[in-house]
């Protein structure tokens, strides 16, 4: 990776400024143990308080790292001190007037996420959040890193500066920095590239059936079209961190850097593709959206516990909106390409129970609770502030667009959030959210916002999409409505998903129960869909299962079909009006979708 100046530091020179050096060793990854050492020189205090975080910026649960933290041990002068551990992440050491302490532990790792850590003879991957103990009162002084990897060929990269002429060793700023900035240590692929003048790194670790040179070429199209949007990279260098791996996805945001992990083989397929390309888009929109313009509950990191905010559908649902938006921008897929995923999103928004009872205000709220932990009832309770964001975000670029013949849109809003919070990094109100919003739209949106984002009101995706010539259609299921999901596990037919009012509940099937028969034939989850096709509406069929090991037999009166797929299509005879205004917001006339 392209190396920066960071400022030299003399570890125990500093006579009155506490020197915080972090070293991260691997001696034998295959057990899937960090050896982490925190040398501490010159703290004023004869109490040291030390707190692993709960949880890491920009992914929403309490994850509890200390839980993966053992043999704990603190020296002063190479004798143990006494120590105590005073809650689940808080340790406290009594140094005395002993100026050099040095803490060491070991972090299990053996998570593959992007919020996560692992070791493993390929590789080691770790956030710091989830592997760096916090010295407390001490978040803004500078940190020094130095790892030492288990074999002499294995590289490190990070966003992290490199100290010149000391060996694997990085300066963070402060530990907020430290904690945004993740290592990879192995054999992993380091392809660079320059965008507008500035360095950008793409590190591959797994193998895959991506095709280098093409990617980085789309990465770099990604990079100029989000850049020009705001006026600028706020960076000097950039990180893409890729992790291959089986069918995994996902991504995290930071400043400098984003980690993607991908199913290794998801490159050939076009479809595919883009998708990947949109989560390389999404997490490169978060750079500005989050990072730098964050809500007022995270201005500043707590991590020791949760930061709510109801303004995570603009964070979260307002990039997801772009990742769609930003690829066509880029000319990596055509306009149609572009209203199919439209009409998959909004497909999967409007299959969700949960949108009726659940707001998106309380979604984002109640991310920590709710979001990363859903079960068998989720479907019908909750919505995804990613999604319902994401379709908010839409109908609002519609308004701003409408309203103004495209000379205006949510671009705009972007830019005006960019040049109030983002650049001074000052947290926004969800007020303030509103306010400029408005401001951009010059129209007041207090009953917008109150029944779409604090209430449950259905979207009315008709009335936003007309003056762009589209209307959505709904398909129909061919047979009637029975209300359940099923997953063919170790050859069982089990029941994943009821949903609430269907005629399925009102019989007393719940998830978790496995279905035998039907009519008492024999049914595979592959197969219900036909069976039910010998069917109609208001037909009582009999639905054998297993409840809690208890065979058991049920009427269950089927339902009229429900719309299982929706289509955003052009209408019909579209005026000129129309015309205009959809080639103003995708730059592609209408007909080139007729």
């Amino acid at each position: 990776m392209t190396e920066a100046t960071a400022p030299r530091i003399d570890i125990g020179v500093q006579e009155t400024v506490p020197t915080i050096h972090y070293q991260v060793a691997m001696p034998q990854p295959e057990t899937h143990l960090f050896e982490v050492s925190l040398q501490i020189v010159n703290h004023p205090s004869s109490i040291l308080d030390l707190k692993m975080p709960v949880w890491t910026p920009g992914s929403y649960l309490v994850r509890e790292y200390a839980k993966n933290l053992q043999d704990f041990t603190a020296l002063g002068a190479d004798q143990p001190l006494n120590w105590r551990k005073v809650s689940k992440n808080h340790w406290q050491i009594n140094k005395d007037d002993v100026s050099d302490v040095t803490i060491k532990y070991r972090i299990f790792a053996n998570e593959l996420s992007v919020r996560t850590n692992h070791l493993d003879s390929t590789h080691g991957y770790f956030n710091g959040a989830a592997l760096f103990l916090r010295l407390v009162g001490c978040d803004d002084l500078p940190i020094i890193v130095t790892v030492v990897p288990p074999y002499p060929h294995w590289q490190v990269t990070t966003a992290l500066p490199k100290m010149k002429d000391q060996y694997n060793t990085f300066y963070a700023s402060d530990f907020d920095t430290l904690v945004d900035s993740p290592f990879e240590i192995g054999e992993h692929q380091l392809y660079s590239f320059d965008v507008l003048g500035k360095p950008h790194d793409l590190a591959i670790w797994g193998q895959g059936n991506f095709q280098v040179q093409p990617l980085i070429s789309d990465i770099q199209k990604i990079v100029q079209v989000e850049a020009q949007m705001f006026g600028g990279l706020p960076y000097d260098r950039y990180l893409f961190l890729v992790h291959l791996f089986a069918q995994a996805y996902g991504g995290l945001e930071h400043k400098n850097c984003c980690s993607l992990i991908y199913q290794r083989f998801g490159f050939r397929t076009q479809d595919k593709y883009e998708r990947f390309i949109q989560l390389v888009a999404h997490e490169f929109f978060h750079l500005w959206n989050v990072k730098r313009i964050r809500p007022k509950a995270l201005e500043v990191f707590n991590y020791d516990q949760e930061s709510y905010t109801p303004s995570l559908w603009f964070c979260e649902g307002t990039t997801s909106y772009y990742d769609l938006i930003i690829p066509l921008r880029a000319g990596i897929y055509e306009v149609k390409t572009y209203l199919n995923y439209w009409s998959k999103e909004i497909s999967r928004f409007l299959t969700t129970p949960g949108r009726k009872v659940q707001s998106l205000a309380e979604s984002s709220f109640d991310a920590w609770i709710k979001l990363y932990r859903p079960d068998a009832n989720s479907g019908n309770s909750q919505v995804s502030y990613y999604l319902k964001g994401e379709m908010v975000s839409l109908l609002l670029d519609l308004l701003i667009r409408w309203r103004h013949r495209n000379r205006r849109s949510l671009d705009d809003v972007m830019r005006q959030m960019w040049h109030e919070f983002g650049q001074p990094e000052i947290g926004y109100t969800p007020q303030q959210l509103q306010a400029v919003i408005e401001s951009i739209a010059e129209v007041n949106l207090t009953d917008f916002f109150a029944r779409y984002i604090d209430g449950t009101d259905e979207l009315p995706f008709d009335e936003y999409l007309e003056p762009f010539g589209l209307r959505l259609v709904a398909e129909k299921e061919e047979e009637p409505y029975l209300g359940m999901k099923l997953n063919t596990e170790n050859g069982r037919e089990m029941i994943k998903f009821v949903e609430t009012a269907s005629p399925a509940q009102l019989a007393g099937i719940d998830a978790g129960d496995e279905l035998l028969a039907i009519a008492g034939i024999k049914v595979t989850a592959h197969q219900l869909s036909d069976r039910l096709k010998d069917y109609q509406a208001n037909d009582i069929i009999e639905v054998t299962i297993f409840h809690q090991d208890e065979l058991r037999t049920v009427p269950v009166t089927l339902a009229q079909p429900r719309p299982v797929k929706y289509q955003v299509v052009p209408v019909k005879n579209p005026t000129a009006t129309q015309q205009e205004n959809f080639a103003g917001w995708l730059g592609t006339p209408l007909s080139a979708i007729c």
